[in-house]
C-alpha cells in the first residue's frame, strides 16, 4: 500500500500603494415650486448647463451619468377645528449626475466648476484607482514568492525539501476606500486644493507543495 503524499500548504501575501488616477463627483440640483412644470424645467435647465460645462471641461460624455431623479408633491399639514389634516403642497424635483474625472491633477478645478455651475449639492472628489490589473499581476508574483519562502522554511524544519506545486488558489485583492468630501453648491466653490493620494492594494495566495 502506497503511503499518502506529504504536502505543505502555505499562504503568501503582498501589498503595494498605487497612485489614484480617478476622481468621482456627484452633483445634484433641487427645486421646489408651486408648479410642477416650472420645477422640472428649472432642474432640467440647470442639469443641462452643468453637463455642458463638464463636457467643455474635457470630460468624455460616457463619464457623465444620471444617478437619480425624483419628482414628488409635498404634503402640507394644517388643523381644521383641532383636527390635523394634510393637503397637496409644493412640488419637489431633484436630479443628480455623477462625473468621472480621469485627470486627478484637475480635481480641485472640477469641484470649483461644479459648485459654480448651478449645482445645489456637490460631493467629491472621491479618489480611486483607474485600473489595478498591472499592479495585481506584479503582486501575484510577489505573493507566490512569499509563500515559497515560508514553505521552504517549513520543509527544512521537517528535514526535507519542496518538490512540485500541486495547486495555487488566489484570494481577493483589497483596496482602501476614501469618503466623499461634501461642499455646499450655493457657496460658489473656493478652489480648495485636494490631494489624490494613493490606494493600498493587496494579493493573497494559498499554495500547496508536495514534499520530497
Amino acid at each position: 500500500m502506497m503511503s499518502p503524499e506529504r504536502t505543505v500548504t502555505v499562504t503568501g501575501y503582498a501589498e503595494s500603494k498605487e497612485k489614484n488616477q480617478i476622481a468621482n463627483y456627484s452633483a445634484g440640483v433641487n427645486a421646489v415650486k408651486d408648479s410642477k412644470d416650472e420645477a422640472v424645467k428649472e432642474v432640467n435647465d440647470k442639469i443641462k448647463a452643468i453637463t455642458e460645462a463638464v463636457k467643455d471641461f474635457g470630460v468624455d460624455p460616457s463619464d457623465i451619468q444620471t444617478q437619480s431623479m425624483s419628482v414628488y408633491q409635498r404634503q402640507e399639514s394644517y388643523y381644521d377645528n383641532g383636527v390635523q389634516k394634510s393637503k397637496p403642497g409644493q412640488w419637489d424635483v431633484n436630479n443628480t449626475i455623477t462625473v468621472t474625472l480621469r485627470n486627478v491633477n484637475r480635481a480641485s478645478a472640477m469641484a470649483d466648476l461644479l459648485t459654480k455651475s448651478g449645482a445645489t449639492n456637490v460631493y467629491g472628489p472621491n479618489f480611486q484607482l483607474d485600473t489595478s490589473k498591472k499592479a495585481e499581476d506584479s503582486l501575484m508574483t510577489e505573493a507566490i514568492a512569499d509563500a515559497k519562502i515560508k514553505a521552504e522554511a517549513m520543509a527544512v524544519a521537517s528535514g526535507t525539501g519542496l518538490d512540485k506545486v500541486i495547486s495555487v488558489s488566489e484570494g481577493s485583492a483589497g483596496g482602501v476606500s476614501y469618503p466623499l468630501y461634501a461642499m455646499d453648491g450655493r457657496g460658489g466653490g473656493g478652489g480648495v486644493a485636494v490631494e489624490p493620494g494613493s490606494t493600498k492594494i493587496s494579493k493573497t495566495v494559498t499554495v500547496v507543495w508536495s514534499l520530497k
